[in-house]
């Protein structure tokens, strides 16, 4: 099976009810393919000479997918822009700048390649499985990019107060999403780790350079070093510890609630995650799989549903350490987040159908339209289909670039 084997087999579509009206943010409708969010953003921040705070979206989009989301730029042109690889247009006024609160949810078309003639019936009664009692929530690996070769979470060595160890992991450490300009600068980190004057002469100019610029002055202040790290990529190391243990944690009260012998697993950036064999209709804190839902793990959080905090400190264990040390005492703008996440995920509108594989002579070509909420993701309904990682990389939590 092949997914994304052009931008336009996967298609997703913010849905939002947001109109404009007035007020002193300009509301656009950003299209774009091929493109990642971030550099999408950036080139709008370059062509209009915009300051980066006067800019706010909701969610990160794919640069492997066709692509569109909302944005808002305060006191932004009243005009539209059109580039190489995307399109912005102008929709009106708004009175606050747009937040992913704003997502009300997402609309996704994808087309899945290259599946043999032989697999269409069983895939046919998974899609259909699906549709009638959907999957479960977990983060995907797209989630989970800033997670190198090593294995290790940039949050943990973070929320124990290892700050020399939190930057190697954030500016040295290799990852399988490092373009080659990439490597090469955290090959030259690795080498000279501690040398800042040497690293600083060898570096490209780029934001990795200004914190190691820092450490010249301050060669062991890892520390404040931290704080320099862009916020935007501070936000998504926590975001990826948090959600990394969310998925260990469900998976676990899905184990202990229906047993080893009724769940199959995915493989997945967390390790092995669970995925029950029959209906969701067991119990897990007084609530069925389907109506159950998981607060995000932090310190922050202090009411837990009844059973299941046992099972959370257990799969913190492993790491050393428990739920209260899940905190950062610094820098203050960066904190874990608080919420409800649903255990389990009911696509709405979802269809499918089949085709002749017009780019795979001999194969048939499955395409899946549905809705998922805010937070969801599509890939989940895939994997489940074929129970195989999906060999992309979400731009949320990808590296490529991430220092420049």
């Amino acid at each position: 099976m092949k997914l994304k084997s052009m931008p336009e087999d996967f298609r997703v579509e913010e849905l939002t009810h947001i109109k404009p009206s007035s007020g002193p943010f300009g509301l656009y409708r950003l299209d774009k393919c091929g493109l990642g969010t971030p550099e999408a953003m950036q080139a709008i921040l370059h062509k209009w000479q915009i300051s980066r705070k006067d800019i706010s979206y909701g969610g990160m989009k794919d640069r492997h997918a066709d692509t569109t989301q909302y944005l808002t730029i305060f006191r932004g042109p009243h005009s539209g822009l059109t580039d190489r690889s995307f399109q912005l247009e102008y929709l009106g006024q708004c009175p606050q700048p747009f937040h992913a609160k704003d997502i009300a949810a997402n609309r996704f078309d994808i087309y899945l390649r290259r599946i043999a003639t032989e697999d269409k019936e069983a895939l046919s009664e998974r899609c259909k499985l699906i549709q009638e009692t959907g999957v479960a929530n977990y983060f995907d690996d797209q989630r989970f990019g800033s997670i190198g070769y090593c294995g290790e979470i940039i949050g943990v060595p973070w929320c124990l107060g290892n700050y020399e160890r939190t930057m190697y992991l954030a500016m040295a450490e290799p990852n399988q999403h490092d373009r080659p300009r990439e490597k090469e600068q955290k090959e030259i980190l690795r080498e000279y780790w501690g040398d800042w004057i040497k690293c600083k002469a060898m570096l490209e100019r780029s934001h990795r350079r200004s914190v190691v610029t820092y450490l010249c002055d301050h060669p062991t202040d890892f520390k404040r070093a931290v704080s320099l790290i862009r916020i935007d990529l501070r936000s998504i190391y926590i975001a990826a510890f948090q959600s990394w243990v969310w998925n260990r944690w469900l998976s676990k009260l899905i184990v202990d609630g229906t047993g080893e012998s009724n769940v199959e697993y995915l493989s997945s950036a967390c390790g092995p995650i669970a995925i029950p064999l029959l209906k969701p209709t067991f119990e897990i804190a007084g609530s069925s799989l389907q109506q159950l839902k998981l607060p995000l793990p932090s310190a922050r959080q202090h009411e837990w549903p009844s059973g299941t905090f046992e099972s959370l400190e257990q799969v913190l264990a492993p790491l050393q350490m428990d739920v209260r040390q899940m905190r950062l005492k610094y820098p203050r703008d960066t904190f874990f987040s608080r919420g409800d996440r649903a255990a389990w995920l009911m696509p709405q509108e979802m269809s499918f159908g089949w085709g002749d594989d017009s780019y795979n002579s001999g194969f048939q070509c499955l395409r899946l339209t549905f809705v998922l909420p805010r937070g969801a993701y599509a890939t989940m309904v895939v994997r489940y289909l074929f129970n195989e990682p999906i060999q992309e990389i979400d731009d949320e939590s990808a590296q490529e670039s991430a220092f420049d």
